[in-house]
């Protein structure tokens, strides 16, 4: 899915609701109903939680996190950014790319989470990852489309998202100070900005690859010329000897070597041809 493809600078955000967008703000609300039945049972055994994770292997948890929330307050604003900019995502993408991108953020940061932090007992619940990527998507793909701070002040997405982007940086350094799971926003926005840039480090790599090969070729090339002048001035030497002291005056070694050296240079000459 090369950004690229779908680069605009006037789409609107928010809008009529999209397909997936609609099933993903239904699945959140039905499960947030249910979360209330046993609040406390079910954040443990489907939040993320990375140390559980790793200990008992819970696979699941880096999915079934994202559809948790800490409270109405923490479900509206993940809903609300999730209508404002992914039902704008889905009507460029489609349903399945955007639905694709959607889990491959919220995933990706529950994932990097654990790897990052792995002796975490907390559990870590909401959608914040997956919507910190769709920031990352919209601003990557509007960056001058103007977003209203409290409905007054515009701000261009690409500087918004920057924001966002370095303030949770600087709050991960120091995760003890908040209950927001900081690695958790920062890893959807990476996430979502590697993969939308995916094609340019594919191509990246590819001439990175194809240049070290290149590299190694001319080594061995100039390696083998070389190898080959040394073995040319090797038998002008003995040559040039034989022309001064004559043939039976050199050494049993200089004779064969003499030898082997010419051979080595026909099979050269022959294979060239």
């Amino acid at each position: 899915m090369g950004y690229r493809n779908y680069r605009m600078s006037g789409a609107r955000l928010g809008g009529m609701l999209t397909p997936g967008v609609k099933g993903l703000l239904i699945a959140n609300v039905v499960v947030y109903l249910l979360q209330m039945v046993d609040e406390s049972r079910i954040i443990y055994l489907f939040g993320l939680t990375p140390a559980i994770f790793w200990s008992k292997l819970t696979l699941w948890q880096p999915v079934t996190y994202m559809f948790l929330h800490g409270g109405f307050t923490h479900l509206l604003f993940n809903m609300l950014a999730l209508w404002m900019f992914g039902s704008t995502l889905e009507s460029v993408w489609g349903t399945k790319q955007f639905m694709k991108y959607y889990f491959l953020t919220g995933v990706g940061a529950a994932l990097s989470n654990c790897v990052l932090t792995p002796q975490m007992a907390v559990p870590i619940i909401g959608a914040s990852g997956a919507v910190y990527g769709l920031l990352a998507a919209y601003a990557i793909l509007f960056p001058n489309n103007q977003i209203y701070i409290w409905g007054l002040v515009p701000v261009k997405a690409k500087y918004l998202v920057l924001f966002f982007g370095i303030f949770e940086f600087m709050a991960s350094l120091s995760p003890g100070s908040s209950p927001i799971a900081h690695l958790v926003h920062l890893g959807g926005m990476v996430i979502g900005l590697i993969y939308l840039q995916k094609d340019n480090f594919l191509r990246w790599g590819a001439r990175k690859a194809k240049g070290v090969q290149r590299e190694r070729e001319i080594k061995k090339v100039k390696k083998e010329e070389d190898a080959e002048d040394n073995l040319r001035q090797e038998v002008d030497d003995l040559l040039d000897k034989i022309n001064e002291v004559g043939l039976e005056n050199l050494t049993s070694w200089e004779r064969r070597r003499l030898r082997e050296a010419s051979d080595l240079l026909k099979r050269m000459d022959e294979e060239r041809k």
